[in-house]
């Protein structure tokens, strides 16, 4: 869904600047209560698999391919703040190197695939936990309709912003029809995808999803026939032993996602994607611009001059999920930093 250059008007694509701007200067100070120093890592990890996943279109109706837009991913394994700077740092790394996405249009990028997205299925997620059983099953299938509901969200927001600044006479209603109706299958894809994702490390890892923190099941006793609370551990007991380090766990998600971007998009559905699907077949795309970065040497997800499909593509994923989990991790270790900072005493001399 990523848009491009031509589709918005200048003046809505300023002003969706703006509110993603705001959303990106919010989020830098709600991440730095969600990060701490076991979280930081994967918040950055969290980015690259994102950029990876999104590599992989699979086929959802006939011509037509979709991706993992990644905020409800991010938003339930990292926190709903990051999450947006996560999705933010891989739309970055797509438009400014792969051409994929307008530069002109990352504020509408950003606001509609990393802030709706998030908002939407962060409160979703919340929501069914108040009324699901306190167990980690829950969590996995909290987040199944989370991010089912998230992308046909995105669907109507995109339309709501082309019925603002569309740069073509469309009817409207024939735009949000189709792009609710195809973002409705993809969000099925991104579903799976994410309860996997979020079921995977729920499984080994429980205290690393933020999403889980807190669902601890209260252990019940029997007594006299009734089952009763059972008193609460005291403070200072020993944490539960875990089975898979935090260590074992980022080179596990590094490997997969140079996997998946190296090796397995080579197999990717080739066909276009929801946006580009209706784009085409309603005349949004009729004032589409050239890319800014089009003639970068990453353009199009592809290495210039390297002739062999299978090598290029595959060398441009893993050098896109090496960048992505740098600047990701960067950008989440001096937060983590700063909340260090702010929080330790401060030497009075005395």
């Amino acid at each position: 869904m990523h848009v491009p250059d031509g589709f918005i008007d200048a003046p809505t694509s300023a002003v969706t600047g703006v509110v993603a701007a705001g959303a990106l200067a919010v989020s830098l100070r709600g991440a730095r209560r969600e990060l701490d120093e076991r979280t930081a890592p994967l918040a950055g990890l969290v980015a690259a698999f994102i950029f990876a996943v999104q590599m992989l279109n699979f086929p959802v109706a006939a011509g037509t391919s979709g991706h993992l837009l990644g905020g409800a991913l991010a938003a339930i394994l990292v926190g709903p703040y990051t999450a947006v700077l996560c999705v933010s740092v891989v739309l970055l790394m797509q438009g400014v190197l792969f051409a994929d996405g307008g530069l002109t249009a990352l504020g509408v990028n950003i606001t509609d695939m990393a802030i709706v997205t998030t908002v939407v299925s962060y409160a979703v997620f919340r929501g069914l936990l108040a009324v699901l059983p306190r167990k980690r099953r829950s969590v996995t299938v909290a987040s199944f309709v989370a991010a089912l509901v998230s992308v046909p969200a995105a669907a109507v927001a995109f339309t709501l912003i082309y019925a603002i600044g569309g740069t073509t006479d469309v009817s409207i209603g024939k735009v949000a029809t189709a792009m609710i109706g195809v973002h409705v299958l993809i969000g099925i894809g991104e579903a799976v995808i994410t309860a996997l994702t979020v079921g995977a490390v729920v499984a080994v890892r429980p205290d690393l999803v933020y999403g889980a923190r807190g669902l601890r099941q209260r252990l019940r006793l029997r007594v006299n026939g009734a089952l009763v609370d059972a008193p609460a551990a005291p403070a200072a007991a020993a944490p539960v032993a875990v089975r898979t380090s935090r260590r074992t766990l980022w080179v596990t998600g590094l490997v997969t996602s140079l996997v998946l971007a190296g090796f397995v998009s080579f197999y990717a559905s080739a066909n276009p994607d929801g946006l580009e699907k209706v784009a085409h077949d309603k005349g949004i795309d009729a004032k589409a611009e050239k890319h800014a970065s089009a003639d970068s040497p990453l353009a199009d997800y592809g290495v210039k001059d390297i002739s062999d499909a299978r090598l290029s593509g595959g060398l441009a994923g893993v050098i896109g999920v090496g960048v992505t989990v740098v600047a990701g991790s960067a950008v989440f270790w001096a937060l983590r930093r700063r909340r260090h900072d702010d929080v330790s005493p401060v030497n009075t001399g005395v």
